[in-house]
């Protein structure tokens, strides 16, 4: 199919979003009973990516009754958010609830689009039932010392005797300080023994405990095995990160998948009913690897293995944006900033769909007819992480995917703009000029 007929083809399947209450009714339409609604992103720092996931869950947890919120968040980060929807804090405020993300990049989920979303979980809950509330929850590994933390802090409550095992097993990191990386290269180059046996220890023993009579008591004690799992697993994830990309990419992902898995089983039991989430993470997490550049390199991911494990249960939304502006760093561990998005590279399925000449627009794969065929040849997509780099986008930004077998259905923004963030110290000063001439492509 010839490019003005494959244009013409995404122009009549796809359809308009006017900023309308309608707009996600076709979505929520083919979604229908899936149990995993995967909700992505083509950049950490989108508004419209932000504000349409929002709608969405919402809608989800009010008419579809989804009993969760999972993020690419760190788990002990989101607990403190979740006690806060749930109305089990003192926090009185959101911006207290939110106060434990302070990893970067803190704008991920310190923006004003998630304290909205926030703010409404709350008053949805207040007028549910326990049993009914919906809750937030983390899915990442990064969280290590935190993780580790907590489970000594649930055991020291209930038995001090199984703390001190707990803290001694973990003070084998005590020489590294807060420096998981530091761990890490210690363990891979032989300079220090690793910590395996002993987290691997710490999980063995949490499982193997009797767990006390009472709701809380059970969830106390999920919440514990799921930090020592973290910590076993992100002891792994640093002790491999220096060996290479795929082995580590590959661990943490499957790290959010079972802590999906989990999850989804524990609040089920919990309610008698297989339990309902909505996923929310990058796009490189969530489209099916499988039809990547990526997966052809060895790479797995979140949403490939929902498939595989979930089959139909699992839906998958991807984000897309042509140009406008973005919240990120220039360099790892510095402040975010407002820039500019260069318009999306010729070839790419940003710059097709930026000819389709709609401002925003939901395409279904189902909806493709003839012209599914000819979108499914690889080309171009882009991906924008919490770091952007315009002197290098075509090596930084961009990879060959398989969009209609990536996701079920896909969001397109022609022009978006930057999150809101909560931070004094991001999101308030223009790039300059010079960041997005064309050089270093």
């Amino acid at each position: 199919m010839k490019s003005s007929g494959l244009i013409d083809g995404v122009r009549t399947a796809a359809l308009e979003l006017k900023g309308e209450e309608t707009d996600f009714d076709a979505l929520l339409e083919s979604i229908r009973d899936a149990r995993f609604v995967l909700l992505g992103e083509a950049t950490h720092g989108t508004h419209e990516f932000y504000q349409a996931r929002a709608v969405l869950t919402r809608r989800l947890i009010a008419e579809r009754g989804f009993s969760a919120v999972a993020l690419e968040a760190d788990w002990p980060d989101a607990l403190r958010l979740n006690q806060y929807v749930r109305g089990e804090t003192r926090d009185t405020r959101v911006e207290e609830a939110l106060d434990d993300f302070q990893r970067f990049p803190r704008w991920m989920w310190r923006n004003a689009e998630i304290r909205a979303l926030v703010e409404w979980l709350r008053a949805h809950n207040a007028s549910r039932p326990e049993g009914e509330r919906a809750g937030v929850y983390g899915l990442d590994l990064y969280s290590l010392h935190a993780s580790m933390r907590e489970v000594v802090r649930y055991l020291e409550a209930r038995d001090p005797v199984a703390a001190a095992r707990a803290r001694d097993r973990y003070a084998c990191f005590d020489r590294f300080g807060e420096d998981a990386q530091s761990y890490g290269h210690a363990t891979t180059y032989g300079y220090a023994d690793s910590c395996e046996e002993a987290v691997l220890a710490q999980l063995r023993e949490l499982r193997e405990r009797r767990v006390q009579e009472g709701a809380s008591e059970q969830d106390a004690h999920f919440h514990a095995e799921q930090n020592a799992r973290l910590a076993r697993d992100a002891e792994a994830y640093y002790r491999v990160m220096f060996a290479g990309r795929d082995e580590s990419w590959n661990l943490r992902d499957t790290h959010m998948a079972d802590t999906a898995d989990a999850l989804s089983e524990y609040l089920g039991r919990r309610r008698g009913a297989p339990a309902r989430l909505v996923i929310w993470a990058h796009n490189s997490h969530l489209g099916d690897a499988r039809a990547t550049q990526m997966g052809d390199q060895g790479e797995l991911n979140l949403g490939q293995l929902l498939r595989e494990r979930h089959g139909r249960e699992t839906f998958n939304v991807g984000f897309t944006t042509y140009t406008g502006t973005v919240l990120a760093a220039r360099e790892w561990d510095t402040p975010g900033r407002r820039r500019r998005v260069r318009p999306a590279l010729p070839g790419s399925y940003e710059a097709l769909f930026h000819e389709v000449g709609l401002p925003a627009f939901l395409l279904r794969m189902e909806d493709l007819g003839e012209a599914g065929s000819a979108l499914r040849e690889r080309r171009l997509e882009r991906a924008i992480g919490v770091i952007y780099a315009p002197h290098s986008e075509r090596h930084s930004h961009y990879f060959f995917a398989d969009l209609p077998a990536q996701f079920d259905a896909v969001l397109h923004y022609d022009t978006t703009s930057a999150v809101q963030p909560l931070d004094r110290d991001a999101g308030h000063e223009e790039e300059d000029a010079a960041d997005t001439w064309p050089t270093g492509m």
